[in-house]
């Protein structure tokens, strides 16, 4: 379990160095647009590569850090059987559509590659780059579901202890 953690870890550190470096570009694509008038054919899709990748490869970080938005009202009163009930279903629901997301995003994916498309941008960049990591988040977010199922301390009463 601590190799999982650690790997999931590096995913959240990576996708924080993606989400920089898409400030950075987006950045210098301002400065160089509106003060040198010079603007560039990289920095928009580029940026928008790093964000998607980033967004993807944070996800099963988030789920096993509890990290993602939760309206909790009505959990926070529950009993802890019952908090245990709702997150075994939440988990449940995030596994099933995780799995459909991550197959269907991988015949996208496959598709695209197969015929060779591009963005159709300056850049021309091949569009399997970007479709490729909704197959590869969803199905890291599909295994992370699982692991939460797995996990019987989840879902507990306090969700950081969990966690850790």
């Amino acid at each position: 379990m601590k190799a999982i953690s650690s790997f999931l870890q590096s995913l959240a550190w990576v996708s924080a160095v993606l989400f920089v470096c898409a400030g950075s570009m987006l950045t210098y694509e301002v400065t160089a647009r509106y003060l040198f008038v010079a603007p560039t054919i990289w920095a928009a899709e580029l940026s928008q590569l790093c964000l998607i990748w980033g967004t993807m490869l944070a996800m099963p970080w988030l789920l096993a850090a509890n990290r993602h938005i939760a309206v909790d009202a009505v959990t926070d009163r529950l009993t802890p059987g019952v908090k245990r009930l709702c997150h075994l279903l939440a988990m449940l629901a995030i596994l099933m559509f995780s799995a459909v997301v991550a197959w269907k995003g991988g015949e996208i994916f496959l598709d695209s590659f197969s015929r060779g498309r591009t963005t159709g941008s300056m850049l021309d960049l091949p569009i399997w780059i970007a479709e490729l990591a909704i197959p590869v988040g969803f199905g890291l977010l599909c295994l992370q579901a699982l692991f939460e199922i797995a996990n019987p301390s989840r879902g507990s009463e306090n969700p950081e202890q969990a966690a850790s």
